[in-house]
Order: C-alpha cells, then sequence, then structure tokens
C-alpha cells in the first residue's frame, strides 16, 4: 500500500511541476540559448510523467491497457497545458511542435515500459 500511496504523491507533484513550469512567467530570470532545449525539456518532462503514472496505474487500477490509458491521460495532459498557455497566460505561446515532444517523450517511457518490464512487475507494486 505504501507503493502504491508513493507512486500517486510523486505523479501528482511531477503533475503540478509540469503546470508551473509551463504557464508561469519566466521572462524576468536570464535566458539560455540553446537550440532545441526547449523540446528536450519538454520530451524529458513528458517521459517522467508518463513512467510515473504508469507506475501508479498499474499498481492501483484494474484496467487491461493500463499503458494505453496513461498515453491517453499525457496528450490530454499536454494538450490542455498547450491551450492554457494560448488562452490564461500572455508571456507563453502555444506550440504544436511541443505537443509533438510531449508525445515523443511519452513514446520513449512506452518503450522504456516495453522493454523492461522488470520494473513494473506487479509482484513489485505491492
Amino acid at each position: 500500500m505504501e507503493h502504491k500511496k508513493g507512486y500517486l504523491y510523486l505523479a501528482s507533484l511531477w503533475t503540478l511541476l509540469i503546470a508551473y513550469l509551463c504557464l508561469t512567467d519566466f521572462n524576468k530570470l536570464p535566458t539560455v540559448r540553446i537550440s532545441g532545449l526547449d523540446k528536450s525539456v519538454h520530451f524529458i518532462l513528458h517521459f517522467v510523467f508518463t513512467l510515473l503514472w504508469y507506475l501508479y496505474v498499474k499498481s492501483t487500477m484494474k484496467i487491461k491497457w493500463n499503458i494505453a490509458f496513461v498515453v491517453l491521460l499525457d496528450f490530454v495532459y499536454g494538450s490542455l497545458i498547450e491551450v492554457g498557455q494560448a488562452f490564461f497566460t500572455i508571456t507563453r505561446k502555444s506550440d504544436v511542435l511541443d505537443v509533438l515532444a510531449n508525445s515523443v517523450g511519452t513514446a520513449a517511457a512506452v518503450i522504456v515500459i516495453c522493454v523492461f518490464p522488470r520494473l513494473y512487475r506487479r509482484e513489485d507494486l505491492k
């Protein structure tokens, strides 16, 4: 039971971190000019998002398509963040390439989940 709470706690914190980083005005901070850095950050944020939520869903929900559920969750969340940037911020811009970077991060996490099943065996999650 403690693992389940831990997964939920970590996944929830990570979800809030994504919202904060994507919706907050960072214009007053020094700018780092590295080509592709923004897309790399989106990739990493959603890679970890997918892994953490998968661990939680796998440990608690009795649904057959855990991976598909988490992929859909990630896509909807990432898309909502982009919509939020377009409509609720004045310093951020919505970008379809961010959604693509999110999706590539999610796909990479799914590959890790499928290639390394020992990371999430049900026996280990109890």
